[in-house]
């Protein structure tokens, strides 16, 4: 009875007295951005703590265009690598298990998150806001390396997939052996261009529809060549292979990357653009990922596994025994679904360089503000593209990624948010609940982190720099 109790008392308490929140986010969100200028240009106070004014668009958009953003943005090209780094090294019982569990946890960390986004009436439009807000500057800094260390090596996962794609394209009509840097170069302008001129998050609602297609067609073709391959006679192997050793640092970096399958860290910068009310928006447009994007890119993960084994590539395309015409579009439609999703995963760091760097009362398309935009983009991507030909490891980045900074900001950082606000009044079933995710996420953070370097050890000794892979 003690935990039915608490259960109802923390649905209550996590709603945050929602009639009075709602009132206070509508006066806060009308404050805080301005829907006819993206740059709204002013500062916000709420219990002594300033948030600085943002050049990016925010209360604008339905929570049915967010969620749709979530659906796209998660079933990108990252989806054709997950049946090797989530299957293999867990196999079927542990690998449907840890699918569940990990993607649960993901929902109601996220949940919890998105119920964090207004506080005391102060409306936090970035994480590291948040966390500065409720715990000092230090946190703000912390967070901000965390966020952005993410997000970078997203970026560098994407760029790399990206050109694995269009480096298929190009063996299926010219039968050359052009080096992966090449087209790592050209995904990097690709992806440059589009940030450029598409600069915002909200700026992508007039392509969310292309997007859409996109992800359906490849997805579709993907699967229906999956079902044929499964069902061939050829032997499928399922067993774990190496050492006990090899084998439990694999499983870590599996759950790693079933992390990253299901969460971004960057919920409050995508929660700021949604209209008011923007908790009950964030959460709805959560429920869409998590049911009906969920299903996409699990399923295509776990048929990847059954239809070839713990043989399958880490580039699914790679295995496919479907026709020319299949293979060549599953890689483009990947690859141009990955120029709008991956936009999603770095927004962040474009919004904190033009805050700072274009002129906040003019528009995001005025002649200083686009030179200002040439020079930032062209900063971030010119960095990562230079990364990525360095280290072309598809799986490190997303185990990396994954383990190092993804656990606590997924995890960690919601559950200290609500001890801090809440303290003693949540009961002690309340803080006995958040204290274990505390120190769960932390155990979990330490051991994938460890299994990622040794990872990341291992292909640096068994690859160069600037690796044709």
């Amino acid at each position: 009875m003690a935990i039915i109790s608490w259960f109802c008392e923390e649905k209550r308490a996590l709603l945050i007295t929602r009639e009075s929140m709602e009132a206070a986010v509508d006066k806060r969100e009308a404050m805080a951005s301005s829907p006819d200028n993206e740059a709204a240009g002013q500062e916000l106070k709420g219990s002594g703590y300033t948030i600085a004014a943002t050049a990016h668009a925010v209360d604008t958009d339905s929570w049915q265009q967010v969620g749709l953003l979530l659906v796209i943005g998660f079933n990108c090209a990252y989806v054709l690598s997950f049946s090797n780094l989530m299957m293999v090294p867990l196999g079927w019982g542990w690998g449907v298990a840890c699918l569940l569990i990990v993607g649960g946890a993901a929902w109601y960390a996220n949940w919890l998150l998105a119920g964090l986004h207004v506080i005391d009436g102060q409306r936090f439009i970035r994480y590291r806001d948040l966390m500065g807000f409720v715990f000092g500057r230090k946190m703000y800094y912390i967070t901000w390396f965390l966020q952005f260390t993410t997000l970078l090596l997203c970026n560098m996962g994407f760029i790399l997939l990206g050109a694995r794609a269009l480096k298929a394209i190009n063996v299926e009509f010219t039968h050359s052996h052009a080096r992966l840097q090449w087209f790592i170069a050209a995904t990097g302008t690709i992806y440059f261009a589009f940030a450029y001129f598409v600069p915002t998050i909200s700026a992508m609602r007039n392509w969310l529809a292309t997007s859409a297609a996109l992800t359906v067609a490849y997805d579709v073709a993907l699967l229906a060549i999956l079902v044929k391959d499964g069902k061939s006679d050829k032997p499928k192997d399922y067993t774990l292979h190496g050492t006990q050793a090899e084998k439990v640092f694999s499983a870590l970096g599996a759950i790693a990357a079933i992390l990253v399958c299901n969460t971004s860290g960057l919920l409050p910068e995508i929660q700021s653009t949604l209209r008011a009310p923007a908790v009950r928006g964030m959460r709805r447009a959560l429920l869409l990922q998590y049911t009906a994007g969920g299903a996409v890119y699990y399923g295509v993960s776990v048929a990847g596994y059954w239809a070839y084994g713990s043989a399958v590539s880490e580039y699914l395309p790679d295995e496919l025994g479907g026709p020319k015409w299949a293979g060549v579009l599953i890689n483009a439609a990947a690859f141009l679904q990955s120029v709008v999703s991956q936009h999603l995963f770095t927004v962040p760091i474009h919004e904190a360089m033009d805050t700072q760097l274009q002129r906040l009362d003019e528009g995001m398309f005025s002649r200083y503000n686009l030179s200002r935009r040439l020079f930032s983009r062209g900063v971030i991507f010119g960095f990562n593209v230079f990364v990525t030909a360095l280290f072309p490891f598809m799986g490190d980045f997303v185990n990396l990624f994954g383990s190092f900074a993804l656990v606590p900001l997924t995890f960690m950082f919601p559950s200290m948010v609500v001890l801090k606000i809440k303290g003693k009044s949540g009961g002690r079933w309340h803080r006995v609940w958040h204290w274990g995710i505390i120190v769960a996420s932390t155990v979990l953070g330490v051991a994938t982190t460890a299994a990622a370097a040794r990872l990341i050890f291992n292909n640096a000794r068994v690859y160069h720099f600037f690796a044709d892979m």
